[in-house]
Order: structure tokens, then sequence, then C-alpha cells
């Protein structure tokens, strides 16, 4: 298990920017405007070869609104993981009262605190820093996240100040503090699973109930989730990663550039994924953005579980207006699962991972090339091909999704590679998962 290093600050004072200098990568969203960061994203970094993870946070603010203190409370909850915060502050703007607020709060800590000047972009901004002695947290140290400058000299105070590997290793060879969130680095091979919606219909609330802890900021106001946020959690079945997204609205109702990277890292989840829960709200019922969604997701080729949450709200006559709505609206996606939940109480989740597991299995089946041609020839003798068409040889070139490469004599007719398509499903099983077909004619 690797060391943990999280930034905390005020809001704007180049939180994320520096979470990305230090990656190497554009991973956090970065506006030049407070509060676009809401919850904390962990991923892994290292320097001089020295492995850590690091946590970037929303801005902590000692007073304000329901979201700035559910925003404040998971900076916190990172905190009590770290083992070196980086303490952010404004070299162009000097000490504020926040920043005296922050600094008395971090003072009680167990774990070192570094005060990182950034905005330093100059030798005189460097020799001005000198007034965050002040907050009693040791010698500022000047960066640029956004220029790079003197980003190196922070990095080398780091490593140093994080625990050797006998520090953070107990007697009983396990490490003595979990990083927040996102605790092991995860394998290529492991499930990921994206939770997308339209803004505000439940989607960080089932994120957190699945994850089994507040790793997301939920609140009514639509839009409160900005980046995606990945979380491995180990159930029976092994690990899966869950990937909390931000709602995703049609991109000419979209006004707001940190909205619009927002629903890009969302499409590049969907991408990503394994398997996609589409999380409607059942009280408004199945809108026209459900259903590009749906198209969204089907055209990623990953398989689909649809995900009625507020169920609970709904009586009996409009249960069943709901779903007859859902099967006409939605009946290109296939015989997907419907699971009529509520993220809020938890009711009927346990549903929820057998339907993934089966999914995930069905996404990821690699079948005999001889099972292949024995179904494939079974089905040209119950249906011949029209005009001579002729399937000579058939197989399974990849999964993820199934993806299979027929040999013909001559060009296949769309409605036959749709039959074929059907009795590949039918005859393995393979549920609404997507299934590509290949052909190739002979010469």
């Amino acid at each position: 298990m690797s060391a943990t290093v999280v930034i905390v600050g005020r809001p704007n004072v180049g939180k994320s920017t520096l979470f990305n200098r230090i990656l190497g990568s554009q991973e956090a969203i970065v506006e030049d405007r407070p509060g676009v960061t809401r919850d904390r994203k962990t991923l892994d970094a290292e320097w001089l070869g020295v492995p850590f993870s690091v946590v970037d946070t929303g801005g902590w603010m000692p007073s304000g609104d329901q979201l700035d203190t559910k925003v404040s409370g998971q900076v916190e909850t990172a905190v009590r993981g770290a083992d070196v915060v980086l303490f952010v502050v404004d070299a162009a703007v000097g000490v504020s009262d926040d920043d005296e607020a922050i600094a008395n709060w971090l003072r009680r800590l167990d774990a070192p605190v570094l005060v990182v000047a950034n905005k330093a972009d100059n030798d005189r901004r460097e020799n001005e820093m000198w007034e965050f002695m002040s907050l009693g947290l040791g010698e500022p140290i000047p960066v640029s996240a956004l220029h790079g400058r003197r980003a190196g000299d922070l990095l080398d105070v780091v490593v140093e100040r994080l625990p050797s590997e006998d520090d953070s290793v107990g007697d009983d060879g396990r490490a003595t503090h979990e990083i927040p969130g996102f605790s092991e680095e995860v394998d290529d091979d492991t499930p990921r699973v994206a939770i997308v919606g339209r803004p505000n219909v439940g989607k960080s609330t089932l994120f957190n109930k699945l994850v089994g802890e507040e790793r997301a900021v939920v609140h009514d106001l639509a839009g409160t989730t900005r980046d995606s946020i990945d979380t491995r959690v180990d159930t029976p079945d092994g690990p899966v990663v869950f990937i909390d997204t931000a709602g995703m609205r049609r991109k000419a109702k979209i006004d707001d550039s940190a909205e619009y990277y927002s629903f890009v890292r969302a499409l590049r989840s969907i991408d990503d994924a394994d398997v996609a829960l589409l999380v409607i709200d059942a009280t408004v019922g199945i809108t026209a953005q459900d259903q590009r969604l749906a198209e969204r997701i089907d055209a990623a080729g990953c398989p689909i579980l649809l995900v009625l949450n507020k169920w609970e709200l709904l009586d009996a006559e409009n249960r069943d207006e709901v779903l007859s709505e859902l099967r006409r609206r939605l009946a290109f996606v296939g015989d997907v699962p419907i699971l009529r939940v509520s993220a809020l109480t938890g009711k009927n989740l346990n549903k929820l991972m057998p339907a993934l597991r089966e999914s995930i299995e069905q996404y990821q089946t690699k079948l005999p090339t001889k099972d292949v041609n024995r179904v494939i020839a079974d089905a040209q003798q119950r249906q011949p091909g029209p005009g001579g068409v002729r399937v000579l040889y058939a197989v399974q070139g990849a999964a993820e999704p199934p993806t299979f490469t027929l040999f013909v004599n001559r060009t296949v007719p769309p409605h036959y590679l749709r039959y074929l398509e059907r009795v590949i499903r039918e005859e393995f099983d393979l549920g609404a998962t997507a299934i590509k077909l290949r052909v190739r004619k002979r010469s």
C-alpha cells in the first residue's frame, strides 16, 4: 500500500492545478473560479522512483451553505488518511482569514503539513511568501503549479516526508492506515462499472451506497458532481471499480465550461466501462435525454443495466405506466435487466450485484471455435442464406464485447446477419450484451 498525499486549501488557490502538475497530466477539471472541485479524487503518482497516491479535494470553508459543508466534510475525510498534507495558499493574495482558519485545524493533525505558496510565478512573489510563516506550520514552499516553477523542489520535500515502508506497515503485515477511497492500484482486468444519467437522478447517492462510504458529495442541486470518480470495491466475486459520473445534459444546454468538461469526462468513462448503469428518475419517467444516453451507451458496445431510482415514491398505477413507457421508448437496447431500487434507503440494491456479475460474464464470454461453427451450421440448415450466401467458417476473434469473424462466399444481406446474431445470442445465453459480427468475403 503506497503512502497518501492530500492537497487541501480554500477555494480557488490552485489545488487541482497542482494535482495535475504532480500527475503530469490533465486529470482534474481546472477553472479560474472557486467551487469547481467538489468531490475528492485519488490517483497514483511517482517521484524519484517513490510511488504514492495523491488526493485532490474541494475548497475547505470554515462556514458556508449546505453544499459547502458537504464539500468540507469530504476534505476532512481525506485528511484523516493522509501521510503528508499539502496546504495550498495563494502567494498573489497573501494570508486570508480562511487560510488562518484552515491552519488552526491542520495544526491539530498528526500528519506533517507542508505550506505550498502557489502562484509564486516570479522572484518578487517568492520574496513576499514569508508572511505565510504566521500560519504556524513552518517554512512555506514557493511553486507555480501552472508553469511548473519549483514543482520538482516541492516533490523532493514530499518524498522526504513520506513514511518509510517500515513505518507504514504494522506487526500483522497490514498497512497502519488506508488510502481514502482508492486503496490499491487497479488491475487492467478489474471490471469497470460507470454510473451515468441525467443531472439529479441519484447517481452519487447510488455510488456512495455501493462503495459503502460518502465518496461523492450528494446535494439536491443539479450538477453537484463535476468530475468522474473511480473507487474500487472488493466483493465476494472479486473487485469492481465503480465510476460516478457527472449528470449529462444535451450539448446545446451546456453553457458552462466546467460542465462541458464534466460532460466529456463522463463520455470517456462510458467508453472505458465494461458495464454501464443508466440511472433514471422513476418519478419523472423516461425522458428524451434518457433515450439519447441509452443510445450513446449502446454505441459504446458495453452492456447496459437500467436502474429505476426513487421507485418507492411511486404508487402501483404509476409504476405500471413507467415500466410500459420504458419498454416502449428504450426498446432498442433489447431485453436488458431493469432494476427498481431506492438508492437513498438501499431497497432492492441486493439485486444489483448479481445482475452486474451476469452482465460482466456475458461481456467477457470466450467461446470455443467448434461450438461457434456448430451453432452457425445449425442456423444455416434451419434458414439457408438468400441467394446462396453461406458462412464457410466462423471464429470468435475477441471478447469485451464478444466479436465474431464470419468467412463467407459472398456479400451477406443485413437481415441475415441480424438472424445469425440473434441465434448466437440465444444459443450462448449472451443476454443483451453487445455482439459484433465482422464479415470477410472469400477472394
